[in-house]
């Protein structure tokens, strides 16, 4: 797996908001893949590694969070609309 690189901080909010809210998110990814899942939580590794877990129709998955190109929330109430990553890091 390739090193790890942090997300730009102000996007967590928006995926904090998306699991609180359990909305269901079109997901793109940076390979070009993208799928359809329920946001439940985020979690960190013991390598600082984050993670977006993910209800889908066939279970439970987690992506790294530094492979998210945009999500958009499907839930017509939903607080915010499409969000794109970008490759700005969040330092610590």
């Amino acid at each position: 797996m390739n090193t790890y690189r942090p997300m730009n901080c102000d996007l967590h909010d928006y995926l904090e908001i998306a699991c609180l809210r359990g909305y269901r998110l079109d997901i793109e990814l940076h390979d070009g893949s993208r799928l359809v899942a329920t946001a439940l939580t985020t979690r960190t590794s013991s390598d600082k590694e984050e993670f977006l877990r993910l209800e889908t129709a066939d279970g439970q998955q987690e992506v790294r969070l530094d492979h998210l190109l945009a999500i958009t929330p499907l839930d017509a109430n939903a607080q915010f609309g499409r969000v794109v990553f970008s490759d700005a890091s969040c330092t610590f």
